[in-house]
């Protein structure tokens, strides 16, 4: 019966959404993402027009997005330190060719990563791309490392820091153009498809790739360092 009654709810939640949904993608962008198309290039210099959007058309939305996962990764340490009955298990070192291959791959995922939001504006990725990138690299030496644990002083300096500046760079936007995250007359936007281009918009994917980097690297060092020591009874 509850069976029946659950598909019959499902059923009902599909007939009230089908009128929601276009089944047909219009033919013409609208008059927001025609001015996107038209006047990014030349509002912005960045390469990536999506990146635009995201960093200056819709920044606020995006400094929202970090602070949804500032807070995700903070409820996620809190109810992990707060775990009680937690035992964490000796694990048997990796081997030397193990570690060692982790410690050689870990610079170039890194650099990897940090290429991904520096270059934000010019190529495909950006911020939480690079920064999730950063963070695997992370990872990848702690599991083949499990004694291994990081310097999370440093870690939570850094992202504080790069929160910071987001929010200083929003605010100088607003002062200098009138608008939060304002790219107009905060930096020189430089020549198009250059490195040193498009504002104070690489700036900002800077910025949220060490934001997301570091929350996340805090997380995967939190969960694998939660609990106490098998044996110890206290």
């Amino acid at each position: 019966m509850k069976q029946i009654f659950s598909v019959l709810i499902l059923l009902v939640l599909g007939w009230l959404l089908l009128g929601l949904v276009p089944l047909a993608q219009p033919t013409e962008p609208g008059a927001v993402a025609s001015h996107y198309i038209e006047h990014g290039i030349e509002e912005n210099r960045a390469a990536n027009l999506v990146t635009s959007v995201i960093v200056n058309y819709r920044g606020l939305d995006t400094l929202g997005e970090v602070t949804v996962l500032f807070l995700s990764v903070a409820g996620a340490g809190f109810v992990l330190r707060r775990r009680e009955g937690n035992v964490r298990r000796e694990c048997r070192p990796s081997s030397e060719i193990l570690q060692t291959g982790a410690r050689i791959l870990f610079t170039p995922i890194m650099v990897f990563g940090v290429y991904i939001f520096v270059h934000g504006h010019l190529s495909p990725g950006g911020g939480f791309q690079g920064g999730a990138v950063v963070a695997s690299a992370v990872l990848l030496l702690l599991l083949a490392d499990r004694q291994r644990r990081l310097p999370r002083g440093l870690l939570h300096w850094l992202e504080s820091a790069a929160g910071f500046a987001y929010v200083l760079a929003g605010l100088a936007g607003l002062a200098i153009a009138g608008s939060f995250l304002s790219n107009q007359g905060v930096l020189p936007l430089g020549t198009w498809n250059t490195l040193f281009s498009a504002g104070v918009i690489p700036v900002i994917y800077i910025l949220v790739g060490l934001k997301v980097g570091t929350e996340l690297a805090n997380l995967l060092d939190t969960m694998i360092d939660t609990g106490r020591p098998e044996g110890d009874s206290q």
